[in-house]
């Protein structure tokens, strides 16, 4: 079987996101510790993606938009993903959740963990994902990574300490591994049992 590929999706396309950072350490500490697989980072910012507007979804019928269809095949490369979440009023950003809406079978049984930021580490956020995961027939891992309070505004601008990732890895390092070992299981599961 060959080597699980692993995709590390940004889910903010603000000009101002912070996303990028938490999205680059935790693809290094994947690279680190699962040297066989194959990640690469996704960021949304580089689909020119609009709204939903097909038909039905393509579960259904054929998408008609060709950046949706670009989407699906970028998005049907990979048998797992992390996702790294912003969170927006208790939910995921709206480009996330455009970009789940525009593909179906693309995601269906695939795994996914989370990464999350925000003054409460994005957990709404992540609650919100794992239900729109069951609906796209995906599975989540038990553990995530939640970069919050203290964590959070000491690498995060607005919090004036700037300081790099590796910086707050004592507190958030054994969720990372404990996600990341989940990932590697549940994509070698459903990477089996897809064929």
């Amino acid at each position: 079987m060959s080597n699980p590929r692993i995709a590390v999706i940004i889910s903010s396309t603000r000009d101002s996101r912070f996303g990028d950072t938490p999205a680059k350490w935790i693809l290094a500490k994947a690279q680190e510790l699962h040297p066989d697989w194959d990640v690469e980072l996704v960021d949304l910012k580089d689909y020119d993606l609009p709204l939903f507007n097909e038909m039905a979804s393509n579960a259904w019928m054929p998408s008609s938009d060709p950046k949706a269809v670009a989407w699906q095949k970028k998005v049907g490369e990979f048998d797992g993903y992390i996702f790294v979440l912003a969170e927006y009023n208790r939910s995921i950003t709206g480009a996330l959740k455009n970009a789940l809406d525009q593909a179906y079978v693309e995601w269906n049984r695939k795994a996914f963990g989370i990464v999350g930021y925000g003054a409460l580490g994005a957990a709404r956020a992540a609650e919100h994902m794992r239900t729109i995961g069951v609906e796209l027939q995906m599975a989540s891992t038990r553990a995530a990574v939640h970069i919050a309070g203290a964590d959070f505004f000491a690498v995060h601008p607005l919090g004036q300490q700037n300081k790099p990732m590796t910086d707050i890895e004592a507190t958030i390092g054994d969720s990372a591994k404990a996600m990341l070992s989940e990932l590697d299981w549940w994509t070698r599961a459903t990477k089996a049992a897809r064929g």
